[in-house]
């Protein structure tokens, strides 16, 4: 748990820097709140700290943390406490776990939100995203922090952001039980009601569509990772407490769940995020958005020969061998009978790892038709060369 003192002090790592003073503009009403009552103790204003405090704890009464705080204030009007947590050795001794799990979620909080994203920012993942994507989740593992954006005509901007637990273990999900969460590109698969879930969920949960495609070809396992909430008497856990969900608390849930839509919302999880100018998020994507221009074109022309190149080798979907595509391609490109072929609502998300990998969402219209399919691919770079290595309707 960091000391009183320290509640106050400018923290300005590259490339985020803000002060202490705007941090009541996080979307956790709750956090906010909290993260006030630091300011406070660290310019030794304890009395309306305790005033905030004791309002605090009587609106989130399950605010374990919010609790301690309150705690400490309340010893701080005999003694003043040399570290927020500061309990007799008996009751820290009988609950250093849970002290540990308190100090641990203070350290995160406190540094997630003075290491803000620089205003017009946004995480490099987002390369593209088409006005069917109304929002989109980044979710920053080393700060325990959700990242909620808006689609706006500008572009994407940053609306709330939360505290989070991951994983038990971490991150990068192996194995079915390793109890680490997932990193990579998902999406929102469906809403789940509270209702149907036992408390231990909270306000509801938001499946993810963990294994992805790049999950399942490096031969990852494990299901049922889902955004969901708490129990009701426990308002946030440690920032490591999951079997590989992603946690918030229920009030931060509840506001996602009314914002976000279901199938076409992203969902970014990664270790640390890399944050860029938004008008640099397609500096790079150029040798790729040729590349995507080039296999629209040889499907265009219905030239098998020439779109089969733009596929692995090893190529596997549901199954089926590029041989045993072959039919099927063959039947949609004669239906098309070489119209052109136009690519609406793009979507680019860009992951980076041991590889490097793009997702891709569109609708694929044929010219002189009103609808198309939905599809989504999945391409990977190697040797120097883009190829596909999935591709499905969605």
């Amino acid at each position: 748990m960091l000391a009183p003192s320290s509640a106050n002090t400018s923290v300005t790592p590259k490339p985020v820097t803000t002060k202490t003073e705007t941090l009541a503009s996080s979307g956790g009403v709750a956090e906010a709140r909290l993260i006030e009552i630091y300011r406070l103790i660290g310019r030794s204003d304890t009395r309306p700290a305790l005033r905030l405090a004791e309002i605090l704890v009587r609106d989130y009464p399950h605010f374990a943390l919010a609790q301690l705080v309150y705690a400490d204030l309340l010893s701080a009007r005999i003694r003043p406490p040399n570290n927020v947590g500061k309990v007799p050795a008996p009751q820290r001794q009988a609950n250093a776990a849970a002290l540990a799990d308190l100090r641990a979620e203070s350290a995160a909080r406190l540094k997630a939100l003075k290491e803000r994203p620089p205003a017009g920012f946004v995480p490099a993942e987002f390369v593209q995203l088409s006005g069917a994507n109304k929002h989109a989740i980044a979710v920053d593992a080393s700060r325990s922090r959700l990242y909620l954006f808006e689609n706006q005509p500008s572009g994407m901007k940053l609306v709330d952001d939360y505290y989070i637990s991951v994983g038990k273990l971490g991150v990068e999900k192996q194995t079915e039980g390793d109890q680490r969460t997932p990193l990579g590109v998902y999406f929102i698969t469906s809403q789940l009601d509270p209702k149907s879930l036992t408390k231990f969920y909270g306000s509801g949960a938001l499946p993810i569509n963990y294994p992805n495609m790049l999950d399942l070809r490096r031969g990852k396992t494990g299901s049922g990772i889902w955004l969901h909430g708490t129990p009701p008497d426990q308002f946030s856990r440690p920032p490591l407490a999951s079997d590989g969900c992603v946690v918030m608390a229920n009030p931060d849930l509840e506001r996602v769940i009314k914002t976000v839509a279901i199938r076409s919302t992203p969902v970014v999880i990664a270790s640390q995020i890399t944050w860029v100018a938004l008008s640099q998020t397609r500096k790079s994507s150029g040798p790729f958005e040729s590349r995507l221009a080039a296999w629209r074109k040889a499907k265009s022309s219905g030239n098998l020969a020439e779109l089969n190149s733009f596929y692995a080798t090893g190529l596997s979907i549901n199954g089926k061998t590029m041989a045993g595509l072959l039919p099927e391609l063959t039947r949609e490109l004669a239906k098309n009978r070489g119209r052109e072929l136009e690519l609406k609502d793009l979507s680019l998300l860009h992951w980076q790892d041991k590889e490097e990998t793009m997702v891709v969402t569109f609708g694929e219209v044929a010219a002189g038709q009103r609808t198309g399919t939905t599809k989504r691919q999945y391409w990977q770079h190697r040797s120097g060369q883009w190829t596909i290595f999935y591709e499905g309707v969605i």
